[in-house]
C-alpha cells in the first residue's frame, strides 16, 4: 500500500482493506465475592459489567482481548459496552491499563465520576495501517468510542519511557469524553510514541476535570463546561465554552483559540448508574444556561433519576413495532449494543422521553425508512445513538419535529441530541437526501458527527473509477438542515455532503465549534456547482435569516478526485447586523481551491497555502 502524505484524512482510503474481527462475547453479570446484590438487568451479551472484587488480571485480560478484536474493526458490526460498578480498580503495583478500540464504550456506574476509580490508564493510540507494522500510523480514522463517568488516576507502571509520559487519547470524530476526573499525570490528545504524532481530527470533552492537557496535532477540538489545569498547543480550530482554566483567545489566530466564558445552553448526556441499594437507574440532567465548570463538583448533577424498570431495554432482534408499542405505553428506550435494522420509523411522541444507546448502538435504515422520528415535544433526549443510511434512499435519517406541523418544545426543557452520529456509507453503500433535519424550535445538539463516508469496505474504491462511482452511488445531499428557531449546536461536525453540508434556516441559531470537510469526490466542476456558483458552501445560513451566531468554524477542502475543482466560499450568510461569525477559517489539504472564506471575503485557500489556514476574526 502507498503511504499517504501526513495531512488530514489521506490515510483513510487505506483503511477499507483491513481484516475485520469480532469481539469475544462476555456476560453482563458482574463477578462479586461480596453480599448478594439485586440482579443486573438483561443488557444482552454485548454488555460486560465489572465489579471491584474481580481480580485485576481477569479484567485486564477481558479488555485486552476486546481491544485486539476491535483495534482494526473500523467497518465491522460488533458493538460493546464495558461498565464498572462503584469501587476502585487497579493498584499501584498492578494498574489497569485499558486500550479502547472501535465501537467500544468504557463507563462507570457511579452516581458521581468519583464513585468509580481506575488506577492505571485509558488510551487510544495511532492506528498503523500498513501490513500490521508501524507504517502509516495515524489517528485520523480513530472514530466511534466513548469514555465517561469515572475517575482516572494515571499510573504508567510497566510502560516504556515514552508511553509513561502521558495518558494518550489520539482520536478523531464520533468520540466523546464526558464526566471524567483525571489526575496523576498529563493528558495528550495525540500519540507521539507511534511513529510520530501525525494528525488527528477530534474531538469533544464535556463536564470533566482535566490535568495539564497537550492538544498537539488535533486539528479541531471542543471542550465544554469543564476544568483544565492547563492547555498547550493548537492547530487550526480550538474552542472552549464554560471552561475553568481555558486559554485566552485575545491573540486569535495566533494561537487559534476561541474562548467563551460561559456556555449559553447546555444539558449533560444521560448516564446509567447504580444507586446505594444496588438498583440501576438513568440520570437525566436538566438543561442549564450561561454556565461554566462541571456539574458534579459539590453535589449530584441536577436532574431526575429514572428507574431502569421504566425503560424498555431493547436488543437488536426486537422488532420496531415492539419498540414503538413500548414507547407508546410510556416507556423510555435503552438500546443495547448492536446493529438494528429499521424498516419503519422508531417513533418518539411523548414529552420527556429518553432514548439512550450504550456501546454505540446503531440504527440502519432499511428500504428507505426514516430510522428515528422525534415529535416536537418538550424534553425528549436522544443520546449515544448512531444512525446509518441504507441501500435505498431515505428522505432523512433523523427528523426532529414536523416541517409544517405544530412543535411544542420549550426554552427551559429543549429537545436534546447528545453524541448522535450519522453515517452514509462506510460498511456498505448508503443513500439519503438529508441526514439530520431539525424542524422544532428549542433544540440542543450537543456533539454530533454527520458523515458521508469518504472511505469504506464496499463500493468506494474498486476499479479505475472508484471515486466517480462513489459520487454516484454513495449519495447524501445535505448533512444537517436546521429549520427550527432557537436551535443551539455545541460541537457540530459535518462532512463530505454533495450540496450544502449544513443549511441553517431557523432564527436565533447558535453554533459553538463547526467543523466541515467538503466532499473529496466530485468528478467534475459541473458536478460541484450551485447554479452559476462554483461549489456549495460548507456552512449556509438561509437568505431570510436575521439573527445567527457562530463561534469557531472551519471548512476544509481536499478535492482528491479532481484537484482542479473550485468552491467559491467556505461560508455563505446573509449580510445583516444580527448575523455574526466569530473566528472562522478555511484550509487547503492539498487538492482543490476555496476562493474565499465567506461571501467573497478572505483570501483563497489554494495550492500555495497547503495546510495554512485563512482566518477571519469576525464577519462582518
Amino acid at each position: 500500500m502507498p503511504t499517504p502524505p501526513p495531512h488530514r484524512r489521506l490515510g483513510r482510503a487505506l483503511a477499507f482493506g483491513l481484516a475485520l474481527t469480532t469481539a469475544a462475547v462476555a456476560t453482563n453479570t458482574p463477578v462479586s465475592a461480596g453480599p448478594p446484590r439485586p440482579a443486573s438487568p438483561d443488557f444482552g451479551p454485548n454488555v460486560t459489567i465489572f465489579d471491584p472484587s474481580m481480580p485485576v488480571s481477569q479484567i485486564q485480560a477481558t479488555l485486552d482481548a476486546a481491544h485486539a478484536a476491535q483495534v482494526d474493526n473500523e467497518m465491522g458490526t460488533t458493538r460493546h459496552a464495558y461498565l464498572f460498578r462503584p469501587g476502585s480498580y487497579g493498584t499501584a503495583e498492578q494498574p489497569l491499563q485499558i486500550k479502547v478500540g472501535y465501537y467500544t464504550e468504557i463507563s462507570g456506574l457511579g452516581a458521581s465520576p468519583t464513585d468509580v476509580v481506575i488506577n492505571g490508564k485509558i488510551e487510544a493510540y495511532n492506528r498503523c495501517l500498513t501490513e500490521g507494522g508501524t507504517g502509516n500510523c495515524i489517528a485520523l480514522v480513530n472514530f466511534w468510542r466513548t469514555l465517561s463517568n469515572l475517575s482516572l488516576s494515571i499510573n504508567a507502571a510497566g510502560q516504556d519511557d515514552c508511553r509513561a509520559s502521558a495518558n494518550f487519547w489520539a482520536v478523531s470524530q464520533a468520540v466523546s469524553m464526558r464526566r471524567l476526573d483525571i489526575s496523576g499525570g498529563g493528558l495528550s490528545l495525540m500519540d507521539y510514541c507511534t511513529n510520530g504524532p501525525q494528525y488527528a481530527s477530534g474531538g469533544f470533552i464535556a463536564d470533566s476535570r482535566l490535568p495539564a492537557t497537550t492538544n498537539g496535532s488535533q486539528q479541531q477540538w471542543l471542550t465544554r463546561n469543564s476544568e483544565v489545569e492547563s492547555w498547550s498547543n493548537a492547530v487550526w480550530n480550538q474552542v472552549f465554552a464554560g471552561v475553568v482554566g481555558a486559554p485566552d483567545d485575545a491573540g486569535f489566530p495566533d494561537p487559534p483559540y476561541t474562548t467563551l466564558d460561559t456556555t449559553p445552553l447546555s444539558r449533560e448526556k444521560p448516564y446509567l448508574f447504580v444507586d446505594g441499594k444496588g438498583k440501576y437507574q438513568v440520570r437525566v440532567p436538566v438543561a442549564r444556561r450561561d454556565t461554566r465548570g462541571v456539574t458534579w463538583d459539590t453535589r449530584t448533577t441536577p436532574g431526575r433519576s429514572i428507574p431502569i424498570g421504566d425503560f424498555f431495554v431493547a436488543k437488536p432482534s426486537d422488532p420496531v413495532q415492539v419498540i414503538n408499542r413500548e414507547l407508546a405505553r410510556g416507556k423510555h428506550l435503552l438500546l443495547t449494543p448492536g446493529v438494528y435494522d429499521v424498516a419503519r420509523s422508531i417513533e418518539v411522541r411523548r414529552p420527556d422521553t429518553v432514548v439512550l444507546g450504550i456501546g454505540h448502538a446503531t440504527l440502519t435504515a432499511v428500504n428507505g425508512a426514516v430510522p428515528l422520528d422525534v415529535a416536537g415535544v418538550p424534553g425528549v433526549v436522544v443520546a449515544g445513538v448512531t444512525i446509518d443510511a441504507g441501500l435505498k434512499e431515505s428522505p432523512v435519517l433523523l427528523r426532529v419535529g414536523q416541517k409544517h406541523g405544530r412543535n411544542h418544545s420549550t426554552p427551559h426543557n429543549p429537545i436534546t441530541l447528545s453524541d448522535v452520529y450519522f453515517r452514509i456509507g462506510g460498511p456498505h453503500i448508503g443513500k439519503t437526501d438529508t441526514a439530520l433535519e431539525v424542524n422544532s424550535d428549542h433544540v440542543l445538539i450537543d456533539h454530533t458527527w454527520v458523515w458521508r463516508g469518504d472511505h469504506g469496505v464496499e463500493g468506494f474504491t474498486e476499479g479505475v473509477n472508484g471515486d466517480t462511482d462513489r459520487w454516484r452511488t454513495n449519495t447524501g445531499r445535505y448533512g444537517a438542515v436546521i429549520n427550527g428557531d432557537h436551535v443551539t449546536a455545541t460541537g457540530l461536525f459535518v462532512e463530505h455532503f454533495q450540496r450544502y453540508n449544513t443549511v441553517w434556516n431557523g432564527e436565533h441559531g447558535t453554533t459553538i465549534l463547526y467543523q466541515n470537510e467538503l466532499p473529496y469526490d466530485p468528478p467534475t466542476q459541473a458536478d460541484w456547482r450551485n447554479g452559476k456558483v462554483n461549489g456549495w458552501a460548507g456552512y449556509k445560513v438561509g437568505d431570510r435569516v436575521r439573527h445567527h451566531t457562530l463561534y469557531g468554524g472551519g471548512v476544509y477542502v481536499f478535492n482528491q478526485n479532481n484537484p482542479s475543482i473550485r468552491t467559491e466560499n467556505g461560508f455563505e450568510v446573509p449580510v445583516r447586523p444580527g448575523v455574526r461569525l466569530h473566528h472562522i477559517m478555511t484550509v487547503n489539504l492539498s487538492a482543490g481551491v476555496i476562493d474565499h472564506v465567506v461571501n467573497g471575503v478572505g483570501e483563497a485557500a489554494d495550492m500555495d497555502r497547503i495546510g495554512a489556514p485563512v482566518y477571519l476574526k469576525q464577519y462582518p
